[in-house]
Order: C-alpha cells, then structure tokens, then sequence
C-alpha cells in the first residue's frame, strides 16, 4: 500500500436556502439529481472508483452519496459527521484511509471544506481552490503522509466531465 487515492465530491445542486427549511434538510433538485448521476456514472465509466464512501449526514451530500453507490462509485456509504458543514476531516482522514484498506477513499461533503481539506493535504493556501457542485478532487496521499504531502491530480468540473 503505497499511497491512497483520496477523492472529494462536493454534493450536488441543492434547494436554495430560506428561512422555513433548516440547512440540513435542503434535498437536491430534479437538476441536481440528474446531474450528479451523470457525473459519477462518467466516472465509472473511466474507470475511477472508491472502495470505501463517506458522506455528510446533511441530506443533500447524502442524496449525492446514495446515487454514487447506485451508479456503482463505490460498494455502499457511511455517514461522517466530521464532513458536515465546519467539520473537522483532517483528524479522521488516517483512520479512514486504514479502513480502506488504503486504496480508494471517498468524501462526499460541502464547500468550503471540501476544497480546503485539500489546499491543506497539498500544501496550498485556503481558498485557492474552487469545487463545484457535482465536481471532483483527485489527491494522492502518501501512506504517513502530514499535510502538505499529497499530490493534487486532478481538479474537474461536471462541464468537463459531461461536455
């Protein structure tokens, strides 16, 4: 096991925010549905899998999760509340990788954290860079790796994923 490979799916797109419906029960639109299987069935299709799917328990990372494992990204999903919204993955992200067996690990939460896990694993500034929604972030991590020490290899929007 010489490196895990680290994959971060920001959730699709969600019912806008308002005043009657709290934050965690905003679901995915038609749109965002649609969109999000499209996105990770093309993902399948090029070969990239997980072997193991965490998720934010808010329901639209769930909803993202649950179409991943339907369109066969990874064998099933867990629940994290660490990739909630000001979360704190960083601390569990060793455990994690070690019960996958350090293959292909995948989160599947919201932005910011998402992109700023990642600044933080390779080393770059917060907020340098941009995930959309139903975008990805391919990193490798090197098995003991501190912050810093992983290896960004790709950085894709559903656009190009999608045409």
């Amino acid at each position: 096991m010489a490196a895990t490979t680290l994959l971060l799916l920001r959730h699709g797109i969600a019912e806008e925010r308002r005043p009657d419906l709290a934050d965690g029960d905003r679901a995915l639109t038609a749109r965002g549905r649609e969109r999000t299987r499209e996105v990770v069935e093309r993902l399948v299709a090029l070969g990239l899998r997980a072997d193991r799917l965490l998720s934010s328990p808010l329901l639209r990372a769930r909803q993202t999760a649950d179409i991943a494992v339907a369109a066969g990204w990874a064998p099933d999903l867990t629940l994290a509340a660490e990739l909630a919204p000001g979360g704190a993955p960083l601390s569990c992200l060793p455990q994690w990788c070690e019960a996958c067996g350090g293959d292909g690990l995948a989160l599947v939460g919201h932005e910011p954290d998402l992109s700023g896990l990642a600044a933080t694993l390779i080393g770059a500034p917060a907020g340098c860079l941009d995930l959309r929604k139903a975008g990805l972030i391919q990193l490798q991590l090197p098995v003991g790796a501190a912050a810093g020490q992983a290896v960004l290899v790709s950085l894709v929007r559903p656009r190009l994923l999608l045409g």
